[in-house]
């Protein structure tokens, strides 16, 4: 495998993902992508007074793949729902120094599976996003 097109933080996280695995009863879970056709993220958060105080992924994919999903759990931890729905893929791949322009839809899954955990979050609880 050629990783001549990744940054040294996209090979580290590669590598080493941060927060990798499913979680048990998690408050809110975002799946983004299609694993029989793609690349696909599940998201699972736990969540404390607002504020994602656990959060986990398993992705199928590219090493783009594995990396920006690691560093969505990475930026979003300790953050309150509010300020994850901020986060952008744009914001993912900055904190990663960059993504070659052919592997820039990696960090759309990141964004939209954090996304779409806090959405399950506010389903589970009753309550709306904001």
């Amino acid at each position: 495998m050629n990783y001549d097109e990744f940054t040294d933080k996209v090979i580290d996280h590669f590598m080493c993902p941060r927060n990798v695995g499913s979680m048990i009863n998690p408050d809110g879970v975002g799946r983004f992508g299609e694993p029989g056709c793609g690349d696909s993220l599940d998201i699972y958060i736990k969540v404390k007074d607002n504020v994602i105080e656990e959060i986990s992924f398993l992705v199928f994919g590219c090493v783009a793949a594995v990396a920006t999903s690691s560093m969505t759990t990475v930026l979003a931890k300790g953050k309150t729902l509010e300020e994850a729905l901020k986060i952008t893929n744009h914001d993912i791949a900055d904190a990663l120094d960059g993504l070659p322009e052919n592997k820039l839809h990696c960090s759309v899954l990141g964004a939209n599976a954090l996304k779409n955990a806090i959405d399950d979050y506010y389903r589970r609880t009753s309550q709306v996003s904001e």
